[in-house]
């Protein structure tokens, strides 16, 4: 029994107790999972910003590490 030789030739198999799947829903089974995308690149957008600022803030700092230094 080689290559599915004893169940090739066997009737699709139709449920009498569901209706069919709709071809939208079927194709949307198998595209690819990327639910977190539009999330992830919000996390990268904020990181680079809070990275600018940060660098920012230090070369200030670096510049003229008095300006906030009270005496």
């Amino acid at each position: 029994m080689l290559n599915y030789e004893d169940i090739i030739n066997l009737p699709h198999h139709v449920s009498i107790k569901r209706k069919p799947m709709s071809i939208k829903n079927r194709s949307a089974q198998f595209a690819p999972f990327n639910a977190l995308k539009e999330y992830q690149e919000k996390i990268n957008e904020i990181n680079k910003l809070n990275d600018k600022k940060y660098c920012q803030k230090q070369k200030h700092n670096f510049i003229n590490p008095y300006i906030n230094h009270k005496t």
